[in-house]
């Protein structure tokens, strides 16, 4: 039996054994299962229904003998947005670190889940500065990895390898962002990075959120898009044998966010009113509030990036100079 992440039923974890028993002896009870998820045993393979964790099958399928015999659709008690989340973050908490930025994603997790803290940011950068600040004020064990300029290069070559869109610059150096974290956490021993994807397109994070002309389209289709990102994160995090965890993408807070009316979401000109709410139950209200850079600008990353570009010959396209290390890394 092998399994790759964790298994629920009504908020209760299965053991390995548990979980082994009831894929070889009866499958079918994997419907009820949520968690983050690729379980194989014998000819049989199930993974978790938002597909989290890569595999072989689609997301939320249990297939046998090449053919598919159940679909996994938990369907946990009704509960509110505060309960959702807190249940989500408890059942990931047994282990592992938490990527933290110090904004309202990630601050929320980390005061729930009180694991050890990671932050990526060069020297000086905003991230590195303003989760420093956090952490102090929240009593947080934070690491912040600050790469060279060097060791940034040497990421790039690694993460081209394995993202599905590598001559896409945001795509790049969101991963290369992502990559420290990943080495970071597997060089301290751990496997599960508790992260606070998902968040944004739940609650209506984004800028242009503010002015779309039909919010609730536009947060379905960016919801929609979220597996795409997974699968680029969940490359970047295997290389360092470590794994994604999304509390904000557990069933329970799925189901609860998208609840709430897409114009109770962005309210009065503030993003993600209903997690600023539940979070500064739980956080200072300062970083509840707090708007936050993505974490690609934010931590440095994408500014070496560019210079890095300039640096070998391409200074108006760093698109161009993705593409010359993808052609090397892949041979063509």
């Amino acid at each position: 039996m092998n399994l790759r992440g964790w298994i629920e039923r009504d908020g209760v974890r299965l053991s390995p054994a548990e979980a082994e028993r009831m894929l070889s002896e009866e499958p079918q009870a994997l419907a009820r299962c949520g968690g983050e998820f690729l379980l194989a045993h014998d000819d049989c393979i199930a993974r978790d229904a938002f597909g989290i964790m890569p595999g072989p099958v689609p997301p939320g399928t249990v297939f046998c003998s090449g053919r598919e015999v159940a679909r996994i659709a938990p369907d946990p008690a009704p509960c509110s947005l505060e309960e959702a989340i807190v249940t989500a973050v408890g059942l990931r908490s047994d282990e592992g670190v938490t990527a933290f930025s110090g904004g309202v994603d990630s601050g929320l997790v980390a005061a729930l889940a009180r694991l050890p803290c990671v932050t990526v940011g060069i020297e000086g950068s905003h991230d590195a500065r303003w989760a420093a600040a956090a952490a102090r004020t929240m009593g947080l064990d934070l690491t912040i990895v600050s790469p060279t300029e060097e060791e940034i290069a040497e990421a790039l070559t690694q993460v081209v390898r394995v993202i599905p869109d590598p001559t896409n610059p945001v795509e790049a150096s969101i991963a290369t962002t992502m990559y420290f974290a990943a080495a970071w956490a597997g060089e301290q021993g751990h496997t599960r990075i508790l992260a606070g994807q998902g968040a944004d397109e739940l609650f209506g994070g984004y800028a242009r959120y503010l002015s779309s002309p039909d919010l609730a389209a536009e947060l379905e289709r960016d919801f929609a898009d979220l597996g795409r990102q997974g699968t680029r994160d969940q490359a970047v995090a295997a290389l360092h044998g470590t794994y994604l965890s999304m509390p904000y993408l557990d069933v329970r807070v799925v189901r609860a966010a998208r609840s709430i009316p897409a114009a109770e979401r962005v309210r009065g000109g503030v993003r993600k009113y209903p997690l600023r709410m539940v979070a500064q139950e739980y956080i200072p209200a300062e970083i509840a509030r707090a708007e936050k850079k993505a974490m690609q600008y934010g931590s440095g990353i994408w500014r070496t990036i560019q210079h890095l570009s300039r640096k070998n010959g391409y200074k108006k396209s760093v698109q161009g100079y993705l593409t010359e290390i993808s052609r090397a890394e892949h041979g063509n």
